[in-house]
């Protein structure tokens, strides 16, 4: 426990500040923080913009937000009296307040703020969604003083400046509205909900923590004012906090691969059918079809949505030696989108395995060190086996292969062995994950969606497991990152010099502060927000 008269709390507060703002000054450029001015933004400014998206529709919503949004919705909907009940629909005539022309009839809604989204007073009009109907109604805002349209993310942006949201709950507000796949929706929502805003925001104030006992140990030590063993407590602190951090970083990014999507690729030699394969799991004819070997020349992408994970599928020209330099290129393109895969579905016209069938399991693992080359990172290309053309073998044939190569495949990863005894194959030996079909009958085509989804789970997780949700962003991996290394900083010189070990700590405070926006700078919030489309 430390003890302080209350002149020197008082006296240990005022040092913290100081130095804590000098901190974030000299490493931000400027603090931004829950309720700051917005910058470059006019608070006197009302903007207005349709937030429901372009196109012909039933019902869009017009949003307006600032200080004259009342005198917008008094104008535009006849209002002579009172606004009406917040929060509560109204069906009202819409009209030019300069022509008093007729525009729609539809729903008006009152926000006044700090209730509402932005934080300031809104309005809404919900009106018929065809574009003369829409554009009318934006040309009227447009011709009251004070109203001007919105920029991109611009209502989001101030939320963010009113304290509604922080910068984590922005980003996955953003994830929400582009997310395409059921598990990038599960995903965008815990984010939004604030999880993992939360999460960092208990590590700043376990840091703060930490941070005031190094201080209070460098100004009051002297004074024989604290107890023994604070620094070892500290230490004791940081030691947990990093390695909180550090098993946090260790996700094999599957929150970043769910966001964006899972790169797959198709890759084999000429004719394996690879073509075949992604036309029959596209369910369209995406690529050509044809007999004659080199038919692909150039990366063939098409996005799907595999049992809710998003995914780009690649189709790539058959890995051979051709003197022909457009071939040729063909294949350096195969090769660079393996290398840059998170898996691979290796193609092989199984009509070419040896007649033997134990000396399948060989033959296809030479085959898939041909087609994917050893990378220099600890976590190889993901793989699953696709025997095709299996519709050109014998029935007998089929269940020779499979024992065959039952007996080559290891389980996996989590599943119980075998009992006792059982022979396993040797790690450097056993196959991947492999499954028998044809593209041209569709046998064994669902065994291999079930082998996909499988791996697509493996690589994304699961959004809704419990523990703390994943990284979903690159920059707050590099934060992360950031905090990490100053907390080693802190360890490395925490017994030669506690002033400069306490501005290991300073660093990983200001790190974690850039990433839910209480310390930052403008080009932080500019690639946030600038995703966002006009109207939100």
């Amino acid at each position: 426990m430390l003890t302080f008269s209350s002149t020197q709390i008082w006296r240990t507060a005022r040092i913290l500040n100081k130095r804590l703002k000098s901190s974030a000054l000299s490493m931000a450029g400027r603090s931004i923080s829950r309720g700051a001015a917005p910058g470059s933004m006019c608070d006197a400014e009302t903007i207005f913009a349709l937030s429901s998206g372009h196109g012909r529709c039933g019902v869009a919503v017009v949003r307006v937000s600032g200080p004259a949004s009342s005198t917008a919705l008094r104008s535009m909907a006849g209002l002579t009296r009172a606004m009406p009940p917040p929060r509560r629909a109204l069906l009202r005539t819409i009209t030019d307040p300069r022509s008093t022309e007729v525009l729609d009839r539809g729903l008006i809604l009152w926000f006044p703020g700090p209730q509402s989204f932005t934080g300031e007073d809104s309005a809404e009009f919900h009106i018929h969604g065809g574009p003369a109907v829409t554009s009318a109604v934006l040309q009227a805002l447009g011709s009251l003083a004070g109203l001007r349209p919105a920029e991109a993310g611009e209502f989001t942006r101030r939320a963010f400046h009113a304290g509604k949201l922080d910068l984590t709950e922005v980003e996955g507000l953003g994830d929400l509205i582009h997310a395409e796949t059921e598990a990038q929706r599960r995903q965008a929502v815990r984010q939004m909900s604030g999880e993992l805003g939360r999460l960092y925001q208990d590590w700043a104030s376990r840091l703060k923590r930490c941070l005031a006992h190094i201080e209070a140990f460098i100004d009051f030590s002297e004074d024989e004012l604290i107890e023994d063993g604070v620094i070892s407590q500290v230490d004791g602190w940081v030691c947990a906090l990093q390695g909180e951090l550090e098993g946090h970083l260790k996700d094999e990014r599957r929150g970043e691969r769910l966001r964006s999507g899972v790169q797959v690729v198709i890759a084999g030699a000429t004719n394996a059918g690879k073509s075949s394969l992604l036309n029959a799991l596209c369910q369209r004819p995406a690529a050509i079809v044809s007999p004659v070997a080199g038919t692909t020349r150039d990366v063939v992408e098409t996005a799907l949505d595999i049992g809710g994970f998003p995914v780009l599928l690649s189709d790539t020209a058959g890995l051979r030696d051709s003197p022909d330099p457009v071939e040729q290129e063909g294949v350096r393109r195969a090769r660079e989108r393996v290398q840059q895969a998170d898996l691979a579905l290796v193609v092989v016209d199984c009509t070419l395995l040896p007649p033997d069938p134990q000396q399948a399991p060989a033959f296809l693992q030479g085959y898939i060190h041909s087609v994917l080359p050893p990378r220099e990172e600890p976590d190889p290309v993901r793989c699953v086996l696709v025997l095709n053309k299996a519709d050109l073998l014998p029935e007998q044939r089929w269940g020779q292969l499979e024992r065959a190569l039952a007996g080559a495949t290891l389980p996996p990863q989590g599943t119980a062995l075998p009992p006792q005894g059982t022979a396993l194959p040797p790690q450097g030996t056993a196959l991947p994950p492999w499954c028998l079909a044809s593209c041209h009958s569709a046998a064994g085509l669902q065994s291999l969606l079930e082998e996909l989804q499988a791996g697509l789970k493996a690589l994304c997780g699961d959004p809704l497991a419990a523990g703390p949700p994943s990284l979903t962003q690159a920059r707050h991996r590099a934060h992360l990152t950031q905090c990490v290394a100053a907390l080693q900083q802190y360890q490395r010189l925490r017994d030669r010099d506690l002033a400069l070990a306490a501005d290991g700590v300073r660093l990983a405070l200001s790190s974690l502060g850039r990433i839910t926006g209480r310390v930052g700078a403008d080009e932080i919030l500019d690639i946030v927000f600038r995703d966002f489309c006009i109207g939100k």
